[in-house]
């Protein structure tokens, strides 16, 4: 099991904080011309200047949402929205100290679109999925009321999720349908979670089969993966603790394997992989 690591490249957020508090820490002690009785003062305004700087940084964000019009419809992937929030992911990840270990990123396919499905245990699982995956322009079928969510909402439109109305089955199939467009398109790769909802009680539970049809009808491969842990980042985060997290690729299922198989047997067979990777206990008795 490989943990993710964060290079340099990755934390800009937070290095170019602690570089610029830094240079104002040093700025403000020569100014002042502080002495041994003052060393009190470079830490003061080292944090100081962090703090501000970690204000300016989500204003920053906040503004950049802000100029979303959610109303007008996204047809390509933002390239700035992304790369903006891979950032602020992998800072929010590394000041939270969410440790995420992965087994067989090696296939996840390195060309090429894809349909990734995943157990759901926590809201925090896309972002677990969009930090392991990050260069492969991941968008997620997502539940309506995140749309209207603070800062989420117009992130997610400018990197193509697509909502869903899970309970009306003709607006789900248009989401479907304009899911299948996209990776047609080449615009991006879709990450489901046929579970539906979060149940709560951290066990795998049977699935909605209609996802499926956007894999039957690309052609694309399906990338299996579970994940474990995840609920544990919002109960540590008052506790100030670290939080491991484990993702495994469990497997790549290609075109050709589910070609002759309908959407509710292709479900079956992605449960079956689920369940047998996570465990019996795990696993819900339905």
């Amino acid at each position: 099991m490989r943990k993710i690591r964060i290079s340099g490249g990755e934390t800009m957020l937070l290095g170019g904080i602690a570089v610029a508090s830094g240079l104002v820490s040093a700025v403000v002690c020569i100014a002042a011309q502080a002495g041994l009785h003052s060393l009190w003062l470079a830490p003061v305004c080292f944090l100081g200047s962090a703090l501000g700087f970690v204000i300016l940084a989500f204003l920053f964000l906040w503004i950049a949402c802000l100029l979303v019009d959610q109303r007008k419809p996204q047809e390509h992937d933002s390239r700035f929205y992304r790369t903006m929030m891979n950032l602020y992911i992998s800072a929010i990840v590394k000041a939270l100290r969410v440790h995420i270990h992965t087994k067989g990123s090696h296939r996840i396919p390195k060309q090429g679109r894809f349909v990734v499905v995943c157990n759901h245990l926590s809201e925090t699982d896309p972002v677990i999925l969009l930090q392991v995956m990050k260069g492969h322009q991941l968008a997620f079928i997502t539940k309506r009321e995140n749309t209207s969510k603070f800062l989420i909402g117009p992130l997610m439109h400018k990197i193509m999720c697509q909502p869903i109305n899970r309970e009306n089955d003709r607006e789900a199939l248009k989401t479907i349908i304009n899911s299948i467009r996209l990776i047609k398109e080449d615009e991006v790769s879709m990450g489901v979670f046929p579970e539906g909802y979060i149940k709560g009680d951290g066990l795998l539970h049977h699935f909605r089969s209609g996802v499926f049809k956007i894999a039957q009808k690309t052609k694309v491969p399906i990338v299996v993966c579970t994940v474990r842990n995840s609920p544990q980042i919002f109960k540590n985060i008052p506790k100030l603790k670290a939080t491991e997290v484990y993702l495994n690729v469990v497997k790549t299922i290609q075109p050709e394997e589910y070609a002759e198989m309908n959407t509710v047997e292709i479900a079956q067979m992605v449960y079956e992989l689920m369940a047998k990777d996570l465990g019996p206990e795990l696993v819900a008795a339905e």
